[in-house]
């Protein structure tokens, strides 16, 4: 449900918590809202659950085996769980997969307070979410900062975790990528038409998809926006996440290399783009050294992220669940 937005702007402001409202079981499955053809070919459930400081958060849920684990698909910075429809609609039938909207993307509503975007709080989001959700054993797959809230997840929901997707993310980020990202993010895009909006990011990110056609961009675009009343495109997230980014020392945190260490013994995909900025080739053999059974795999043509449906990423992905099945039926 989206709450407060200014029909002038395109903007959702920060919802207020209505301490009187009856709160949801903790799982709720409703009707799908109207959404962009490919994004729904899926056949997404849609749950909601609440956050500890009231926020109604959203996530796309596709049923799949109980005997099995399922796939906890973990969005980008400015991303939202429309990025893994391709994924999910490419699995359906073997594996459940669930993708939240992390707070302030997607259908998630926004918080009053912008300092609550960071991994800490994503991380008590999550929590609540596995719970809500009833995920006792799952894989998790990470893009870029979901990549970094896969490592954290050992602190706590180790012991459900059945194997690690890391998707252009390592325990160190290039300088020149991290600066990028902290440049870019929160840069505000308003566009007349989905063509508009297209071809403005085919300009901010040509470099990490060189191969892309305007097709490309404009799901691209439908995965990454929305339409708002007033007619017009617009990120669909809140600006406000960049604002903890840009603070001194707002992207440190902890030590990922030793969360990357508590993954012995699982399955564990590390994906990098050929052409990316932020996780390095070196940084990639470091975390294969450290981790013996991880299964290194360069996506050929993309930089920062792969989208997951390029042929080698595929690939990778399927002989790394199968390993995970060898592992739960051994």
């Amino acid at each position: 449900m989206r709450r407060g937005r200014s029909p002038a702007q395109g903007d959702r402001a920060p919802e207020s918590v209505d301490k009187s409202r009856t709160r949801p079981q903790a799982r709720r499955v409703i009707p799908r809202p109207a959404s962009p053809p490919a994004i729904d070919q899926a056949r997404w459930d849609h749950g909601w659950y609440w956050s500890h400081d009231g926020l109604r958060l959203h996530y796309r849920d596709l049923p799949g085996p109980a005997d099995r684990p399922a796939l906890l698909c973990l969005p980008g910075l400015t991303r939202n769980s429309a990025d893994f429809a391709a994924l999910a609609q490419r699995l359906a039938g073997q594996w459940r997969v669930v993708a939240p909207d992390l707070r302030g993307r997607g259908e998630s509503a926004w918080p009053r307070d912008s300092l609550t975007y960071v991994p800490l709080t994503y991380l008590l989001d999550l929590g609540l979410l596995i719970a809500a959700a009833g995920l006792q054993r799952f894989v998790v797959l990470g893009s870029s900062l979901g990549g970094a809230l896969a490592l954290q997840l050992t602190t706590g929901h180790r012991a459900a975790m059945a194997g690690v997707i890391l998707n252009d993310y390592g325990p160190a980020v290039e300088p020149a990528g991290l600066a990028r990202l902290r440049a870019n993010v929160g840069r505000g895009g308003n566009w007349p038409t989905w063509i508009h909006a297209a071809r403005d990011l085919a300009q901010r990110n040509g470099d990490s998809y060189p191969g892309w056609q305007l097709p490309d961009w404009l799901a691209f675009a439908r995965r990454l926006c929305r339409l708002t009343a007033a007619g017009r495109i617009v990120f669909d997230y809140d600006p406000r996440i960049a604002e903890p980014f840009r603070l001194p020392h707002g992207d440190a945190g902890s030590d990922l290399w030793l969360a990357l260490d508590a993954l012995a013994g699982l399955p564990v995909l590390s994906l990098r783009g050929a052409l990316s900025d932020v996780l390095a080739p070196d940084t990639q053999a470091a975390m294969a050294r450290r981790l013996p059974q991880l299964r290194v795999v360069t996506v050929p043509g993309v930089g920062h992220a792969p989208t997951l449906d390029e042929p080698a990423a595929a690939a990778a992905i399927d002989a790394m669940l199968a390993d995970v099945l060898k592992g739960e039926n051994a």
